[in-house]
C-alpha cells in the first residue's frame, strides 16, 4: 500500500508535468549535494525547478499526466527531473546542456515536451535553438521581406513611368522652344 508521502509526491510530479513547458530527465549520479544545490540555483533563474524522485514515482506521475509510455526507457538509475515553466524552453535546455558538458557527470537522458517523449539528442537540439527573441525577429523579418519586395517592385514601376513622362515633357519642351 502506498504511503501518503509517495502519493503526494506522485501528485506533485504529475502537476509539474501538466504545468511545465518541458521536463528534462537527467542522471545526476556522482554530483555532490552542493553541486545539485548550485544547479538548482542556476535553473531557478530561468524559471526551472529541479526535482529528484524515484523512478517508479516518476513513471506513475507520467502515466497520470497522459505522457507516452516510452518515458520508461529513461527511468534507469538515479533520475532528476527539471521542470521548465518559462516560455523560453531553449534557454533552460541550454543551461542544462551547458551544465552537463561542464560537469561530465550530469547526463541528460531525455525529455518530455507536452505529452511527447524526446530523446537526449532532441533535447540537445532544443538547447541549440537561438533565444526566443531572435526566433521572433526572424519570423517578423520573414513576413516583412515579401512586403518590402512588393513595395520595391511597385516603386520601380512608378519610377519608370515618371522617367517616361519626364522624357516626354523634355521632348515637348524642346519642340516648342526650338
Amino acid at each position: 500500500m502506498p504511503t501518503t508521502k509517495k502519493v503526494d509526491t506522485v501528485k506533485e510530479i504529475a502537476d509539474e508535468l501538466a504545468n511545465s513547458q518541458l521536463a528534462v530527465l537527467a542522471d545526476y549520479r556522482g554530483l555532490t549535494v552542493a553541486e545539485i544545490g548550485q544547479l538548482r540555483r542556476q535553473l531557478r533563474e530561468g524559471e526551472t525547478q529541479l526535482m529528484v524522485a524515484k523512478n517508479t514515482l516518476i513513471k506513475r506521475a507520467a502515466a497520470q499526466s497522459g505522457v507516452e509510455s516510452s518515458v520508461e526507457q529513461f527511468l534507469a538509475g538515479p533520475t532528476a527531473v527539471a521542470f521548465v515553466h518559462s516560455t523560453d524552453i531553449a534557454k533552460s535546455a541550454k543551461a542544462l546542456s551547458t551544465y552537463a558538458r561542464a560537469s561530465k557527470v550530469f547526463v541528460i537522458k531525455g525529455g518530455i515536451l507536452g505529452k511527447r517523449v524526446l530523446a537526449a539528442d532532441l533535447v540537445q537540439q532544443l538547447a541549440d535553438l537561438p533565444p526566443r527573441e531572435v526566433l521572433l525577429a526572424r519570423v517578423v523579418g520573414g513576413m516583412q521581406a515579401p512586403i518590402s519586395g512588393l513595395v520595391t517592385v511597385l516603386g520601380g514601376t512608378v519610377r519608370g513611368l515618371m522617367y517616361v513622362l519626364q522624357a516626354r515633357k523634355d521632348q515637348l519642351t524642346a519642340e516648342q522652344g526650338g
